[in-house]
């Protein structure tokens, strides 16, 4: 995966629980694939400084890599997703979401 520069307001979550609050746009009590993905965008929107959907290698941190677009990104978050959904419920809980993917 890319690393990502975290915005500010992201780096002061300190807790899963707080990273469901935020995540969590319905306030259901859990994250859907859709919240986790537009939630772990922001990076690459920052990055897409073209704003075209697609991470250039110079928009890349070290200024190389080959393109992605932001399909792609996503169909990467998706397979961290079911990798992080230990009870295979097609939601995150707060501790499926404190644990690092499988």
């Amino acid at each position: 995966m890319l690393a990502f520069a975290v915005m500010p307001a992201i780096a002061q979550v300190q807790a899963s629980s707080e990273y469901l609050a935020r995540m969590d746009v319905d306030h259901d009590g859990r994250v859907s694939l859709v919240e986790y993905q537009d939630w772990l965008s922001y990076a690459f929107d920052a990055m897409d400084r073209d704003h075209d959907g697609t991470l250039s290698p110079a928009e890349q941190p070290g200024g190389r890599g080959k393109p992605i677009t932001r399909e792609q990104h996503r169909l990467r978050l998706a397979d961290a997703f079911r990798r992080q959904d230990a009870n295979h419920d097609g939601s995150l809980s707060a501790s499926e979401l404190a644990a690092p993917p499988r």
